[in-house]
């Protein structure tokens, strides 16, 4: 009798999930500076194997861990140097359908629903203030979004992927100042 659930994303004999070790975090830290190292050269910066390194990986891709290996492009250089952040206000939730549909937009990053004075935050990569005026055009354009805050990026001292690394200091309490 044939199967008829389409099992292609199940993994197969997969064990109980392992943490994140300190070896996994130290591969994944190489790996967002350079996704392009061999197995070899990761393994020779992580002080293992290169098969071991590989097992590792794949472990990490399949677990989702590692959503995906990309290219990163300077935004000046494809002639999109504008980078805004625009927090979206709008009547009831924020996330409708025809917002949602900005996201196929190549000039949108990211979007986010967030708390605070915003509904949404958009990070959007522009050609120049003309396409800025134009893409929040087409945001008012949409039904419920009511204001928008746009801040534009001078320069840029840190963009990067989601790090490996952990500062457990920062979920200690802070001491008790006496003044």
């Amino acid at each position: 009798m044939p199967n008829d659930k389409n099992t292609d994303t199940i993994r197969q004999n997969a064990g109980p999930a392992r943490p994140i070790d300190p070896t996994d975090r130290r591969i994944l830290a190489a790996l967002t500076t350079r996704a392009d190292l061999s197995y070899a050269e990761l393994g020779q910066e992580v002080g293992l194997s290169a098969p071991a390194v590989h097992e590792r990986v794949k472990r990490l891709k399949a677990s989702g861990v590692i959503e995906a290996t990309v290219a990163r492009i300077d935004g000046a250089a494809i002639g999109k140097p504008l980078l805004a952040f625009i927090h979206v206000n709008t009547v009831g939730w924020g996330k409708t359908p025809e917002l949602m549909a900005l996201c196929d937009l190549p000039e949108v990053e990211e979007m986010h629903s967030v708390t605070g004075d915003a509904c949404v935050l958009i990070k959007a990569r522009l050609a120049d203030s003309a396409a800025l005026e134009g893409f929040l055009a087409r945001l008012y354009d949409l039904p419920g979004v009511s204001s928008t805050q746009t801040y534009v990026a001078l320069s840029s001292f840190t963009e990067r992927v989601p790090q490996a690394g952990i500062t457990e200091s920062l979920s200690a309490p802070l001491p008790i100042r006496r003044r």
